[in-house]
């Protein structure tokens, strides 16, 4: 974070005037650094420890309509299962309209999806039976940024009349494993992106094609066996306990970032969810 008090540089000793260097925290104390010497963070080096990240886990990722879960409709899904190939959907949109902004983002066409799609109905129940199968074997489903792509399904489902996860799963756990989560709970204090592409980059993990729900599933995979890889603290936790960890991770960021909007921007009007995994529920 940028320097809110004039300071020393631990590099190369010069003085740092307030808002032209950061501080960071390392080994538990709060150091300065200026421009020129800022440290180019780097993640812990690889274990060979066992954890949940060397189980078998599954990544999901879908491609929609819009960055509203609550008003985007699903065009694309993938499941990287533990072994074998992805399972892959594309759904016809019928009389819906898959926006021009939405279509720049993942290159899915109107045109494509109704003459290559299942009928959405289809899709999205074949894509709630594989999940739920997935999860009431007590396997970890990794999703980045699950809030999203659980509560776009969710709303799906309830439109096309078909039982939520929720009531699929019948009260029993849903292990959900979220590097963005995760990644922010560990280390709340690295600055820069957090979003897949930035933090495929910082765990070298290999992206792919950004933006296809194969290729992001595969990432966001790769992404959380990294994270478990190079933190041994949080690979020994057991699923349960892990997915614990992460709603009190998500509700602290959520708090930290309500406050500083409330401090920077007074009269925002916005409202940080902390609510974690928020579907299903």
């Amino acid at each position: 974070m940028r320097n809110r008090y004039p300071g020393t540089c631990t590099t190369c000793g010069a003085g740092v005037a307030v808002g032209d260097g950061v501080v960071l925290k390392e080994g538990g104390r709060w150091r300065t650094y200026c421009t020129e010497h800022e440290p180019r963070p780097t993640p812990p080096p690889r274990g060979d420890h066992l954890g949940w990240h060397s189980g078998e886990l599954a990544g999901y990722d879908c491609e929609t309509s819009s960055n509203d879960p609550r008003a985007a409709f699903l065009v694309s899904a993938a499941l990287m299962p533990p072994s074998g190939a992805a399972r892959t959907w594309l759904a016809d949109p019928g009389e819906r309209e898959i926006p021009q902004d939405a279509i720049d983002v993942h290159g899915i066409t109107n045109e494509r999806a109704r003459a290559e799609g299942a009928p959405a109905e289809e899709v999205l129940a074949e894509i709630a039976e594989c999940l739920t199968e997935h999860l009431l074997a007590g396997r970890g489903l990794v999703i980045f940024n699950a809030p999203y792509d659980l509560g776009v399904l969710t709303a799906e489902l309830r439109r096309h009349g078909l039982k939520s996860l929720a009531e699929r799963l019948s009260g029993e756990p849903c292990p959900i494993i979220d590097p963005l989560v995760i990644d922010r709970g560990i280390d709340p204090y690295r600055r820069g992106p957090r979003n897949l592409a930035a933090m495929c980059a910082y765990y070298g993990v290999d992206q792919g094609d950004a933006h296809t729900a194969q290729d992001d599933a595969a990432a966001c995979l790769a992404l959380a066996r990294e994270i478990g890889a190079r933190h041994p603290d949080v690979a020994a936790l057991s699923l349960a306990d892990l997915h614990a960890r992460q709603v009190e991770w998500a509700a602290a960021y959520a708090r930290s970032r309500q406050e500083w909007l409330d401090r920077t921007k007074p009269g925002h009007g916005r409202v940080i969810d902390g609510a974690w995994p928020s579907a299903p529920e």
